[in-house]
């Protein structure tokens, strides 16, 4: 079909702009967005908004303010932080970064591009995934110099390490396929921290390099609306202070990183229902899709909504992938030595949310772990195929066909690693319900606003939307289904916050930090 109004230098948001400012900002805003004309005064101005501050609103705000651009950074709750301070603080960086160097890891730029690229869904983001890989190392630098501490210690877990390492393997990356698309190597980078508190230590350096850099942090601001020019540039967004509307001019641009979507259960239900029964919705109780919902309301295209991440973590210990993970009808569907990432997607995704471990006698999981929970023993695989309720010998060929394979050091199905492959074989054997509903197994959205490289939001016509940016969990970017890696979303978060917070801060800023020299 030929659109008619489209000719040489001239675009839809000309024609709305021909259509006098009244009209064409009711056409342009859209009915949850509010036209700049019902705006007779500005509560308050800044240069650039930032809204949200977990890791690529902070990101935003360092990389503006340093580019001269007066910040004012809101979050709609007490505390500041968002759902990067829950997390691990893994960052997933490679290449060749100084903390690998100095552990002696040998990495490139093409197999982690080969890596993030092959190991995921298909039609992944192939010009974000190369440019932030190229860019990878210098990204690491960046944190270090915010003040994230890092140790040169290597971890040979598959879990985030406990004992203060900073660098370890994070995904997929050593199990069957991954591992021959790319040399694996370990890309997790950890801030030294106490547990599982790697988050709440990268978090407390970008938000104090965020105070001392001069910016405005103001909480218990929430965003509701944009306020949009007749030509449907974004001028400014509407919120709320202590239940009253205010408005905030944004002189050359707003940056959305409010987070995702996980805690709006009408949302996900909507989008990603593969993720609304999973037990646990994990993020920030802030994670309620407000600054995508914002950036649709002005035309903002929305992409890969339905995807996210569901972890089931069946490891520590690792003597647990030992045994075979099994659907409905008794069958193996995926490498139980995978990351639980992957495991997670091929249970929620593609199992209709079911799965069972099969243990023997070494392979099963520790008396005190309460992640999930035992539903059948029996002396013979027969008795938990009763049990379960599986299709009649359907469990017993599953098993024989893989202890027969395993005894010889092969799993032609999904090729196990030798470390964790032999038979199932030593009563008593049991069976632990996997199932998203009845286990622990979190979950997050990964769906958000289409954006470019430099985080400018575009709209369902593949045009830029003028003043608006987004980063994070408010916009699709490296991070999908299946997650492949703990590290991609808090790294492509920070990465791509920076983009957006320089790009917004406008062309000026963007010749200054090229004068700088910083690699972005």
């Amino acid at each position: 079909m030929t659109d008619s109004t489209r000719r040489p230098g001239f675009s839809r948001r000309d024609l709305l702009a021909g259509l006098g400012a009244a009209a064409a900002g009711t056409i342009a805003a859209g009915a949850g967005a509010l036209p700049a004309a019902s705006v007779s005064s500005w509560d308050m101005s800044t240069d650039v908004l930032v809204a949200g501050s977990g890791a690529a609103g902070a990101s935003a705000a360092i990389e503006a303010r340093r580019a001269g651009a007066e910040v004012l950074v809101i979050e709609s709750l007490p505390r500041f932080g968002g759902s990067s301070a829950m997390s691990a603080g893994v960052v997933y960086a490679g290449g060749g970064t100084a903390l690998q160097r100095a552990l002696g890891v040998e990495d490139s730029v093409e197999d982690m591009f080969r890596f993030i690229s092959g190991a995921g869904g298909a039609h992944p983001p192939l010009d974000k995934i190369r440019l932030y890989c190229e860019q990878s190392s210098a990204h690491f630098d960046w944190l270090v110099e915010q003040g994230v501490p890092y140790a040169p210690q290597l971890a040979g877990a598959m879990t985030v390490p406990m004992a203060g390492e900073s660098l370890y393997f994070s995904g997929c990356e050593l199990a069957w396929p991954a591992r021959e698309l790319a040399r694996p190597a370990p890309r997790g980078h950890v801030p030294v921290a106490a547990g599982m508190t790697g988050g709440r230590v990268l978090m407390e350096a970008l938000l104090a390099r965020v105070k001392a850099l001069g910016a405005t942090l103001q909480a218990d601001v929430a965003g509701q609306r944009l306020v949009v020019a007749g030509d449907g540039r974004v001028l400014g967004m509407e919120v709320t202070v202590a239940g009253e509307r205010r408005t905030i001019r944004a002189r050359r641009g707003i940056v959305l990183a409010s987070g995702g979507f996980i805690h709006n259960r009408e949302m996900v239900r909507k989008y990603a229902p593969e993720l609304y029964d999973c037990a646990v919705p994990w993020g920030n109780v802030g994670d309620q899709g407000m600054g995508i919902n914002m950036g649709i309301a002005v035309g903002a295209a929305a992409l890969r909504m339905h995807q996210g991440f569901a972890i089931v973590p069946m490891y520590p210990p690792e003597s647990v992938l030992s045994g075979i993970v099994v659907n409905a009808v008794g069958q193996r569907f995926v490498a139980e030595d995978t990351y639980y990432g992957v495991l997670g997607d091929a249970i929620a995704y593609h199992q209709q949310g079911r799965a069972w471990l099969v243990t023997d006698q070494r392979s099963k999981p520790p008396a005190l772990q309460d992640n999930f929970v035992q539903v059948a023993q029996g002396n013979t695989i027969g008795d938990l195929a009763d049990q379960l309720g599986f299709p009649k010998g359907a469990l017993q060929e599953t098993v024989a066909y893989y202890n027969r394979h395993a005894l010889n050091g092969e799993d032609p199905l999904f090729r196990k690693r030798p470390g964790l492959l032999r038979p199932v074989q030593g009563p008593p054997y049991r069976a632990w319900d996997l199932s998203v509903k009845n286990s622990f197994v979190p979950a997050h959205t990964f769906g958000g606003l289409q954006t470019g490289l430099d985080g400018e939001v575009i709209n369902s016509f593949g045009e830029v939307i003028p003043g608006l940016y987004a980063a994070g969990r408010n916009s699709a970017g490296l991070p999908g289904a299946p997650y492949i890696a703990s590290g991609l979303s808090v790294g492509d978060a920070t990465f791509f916050g920076r983009r957006a917070g320089l790009a917004a801060a406008g062309p000026q800023a963007g010749k200054k930090a090229a004068a700088g020299g910083r690699a972005l």
